[in-house]
């Protein structure tokens, strides 16, 4: 009978994400069974440790040469695989570009429903859980319940709170084999081309600093990256900013760029349209700073100051650095 709560393991440059410790954390907190993981790709390398250490007590890993990289077919494949395998109620994964793609695949092959970018969970009664999630660009949000069959969530990131760590708790590990299908190879992966940047990315950051158009050029946003390498923040840009080239497309936040889910959102010259708003609406705690007094971005921000950004953020920078060497 299907019983506890299963999680999609992601990882990068041979670690597991911060997304994982998130789920992790909060599938032991529900306390609906036992917790395990799933890990897809990590091939000759064992995160069996790190995860018991989060709560997992088995993790199970599927390694096979066609799963080294990310490819949508396979990696559903392997995700169908370990879940028929471990037989979980639930299965909880990042709402990453990883988890939006193989999750509805995955989902629909077992016939059940699936709950995508998720804000939070909560137990429902009889082994059940319901969720929450943003609708309408974020302007409502609704509780959702998968009333049969495996219980699938998506949930985005920043979302929970990751506990600290326990080195006493012990895992099993489970080698997992995987048959694909000539249907799985629809598309195949020729190259992967890693960008320059090191930077945190923007869907995962606790803090972001963004820019609008106000900035005026690209050599503007320089002062925004000061800021953010002083609290230790990405950055972000409106579409407008994107449109008139002052940032990259992969800077964008809204609702053709990146949806954000920060601790703290600073928003410099952005006038809180719409299509900005869908994108970072959910973050903790929102300050904007605009020379417009009747900004809509000040409707939803926790903290307001109209003051010109180009004299507010450098006096921020410099208030940040004598509070943090404090």
């Amino acid at each position: 009978m299907a019983n506890g709560i299963l999680v999609l393991v992601e990882h990068q440059d041979g670690r597991p994400k911060k997304t994982a410790f998130e789920l992790l954390s909060k599938a032991v907190a529900l306390g609906a069974g036992p917790v395990v993981a799933a890990v897809i790709g990590a091939t000759g390398t064992d995160f069996t440790s790190t995860l018991a250490s989060y709560g997992a007590s088995r993790v199970y890993y599927a390694t096979s040469g066609d799963l080294a990289q990310f490819q949508s077919g396979p990696w559903a494949r392997a995700l169908e695989t370990i879940v028929r395998q471990a037989d979980p109620a639930v299965v909880l994964a990042s709402a990453s570009p990883i988890g939006k793609d193989i999750m509805p695949r995955v989902a629909t092959r077992f016939g059940s429903g699936l709950a995508a970018d998720c804000t939070e969970l909560s137990a429902a009664g009889g082994g059940r859980l319901k969720a929450r999630r943003p609708v309408y660009a974020g302007k409502a949000l609704i509780d959702v319940e998968i009333p049969d069959g495996i219980q699938f969530f998506s949930i985005r990131p920043n979302s929970f709170a990751v506990s600290a760590p326990d080195s006493s708790r012990s895992a099993e590990s489970t080698a997992v084999g995987v048959t694909l299908t000539p249907g799985d190879h629809r598309a195949r992966l020729i190259e992967v081309v890693k960008g320059a940047s090191e930077k945190v990315d923007l869907t995962e950051a606790e803090r972001i600093v963004s820019g609008g158009r106000s900035l005026g050029s690209a050599e503007a946003f320089k002062i925004l990256d000061e800021l953010a390498t002083v609290i230790g923040a990405a950055v972000g840009a409106s579409r407008a900013a994107v449109d008139a080239g002052y940032a990259p497309h992969d800077m964008q936040v809204g609702q053709t760029g990146k949806t954000v889910n920060p601790t703290l959102y600073l928003a410099f010259g952005i006038s809180g349209a719409i299509q900005h708003l869908a994108g970072m609406r959910s973050s903790k705690v929102i300050v904007a700073i605009n020379k417009d007094a009747d900004a809509p971005i000040f409707q939803i921000a926790d903290y307001g100051l109209v003051a010109d950004l180009f004299q507010a953020v450098p006096a921020l920078s410099q208030e940040f650095k004598k509070l943090l060497t404090h």
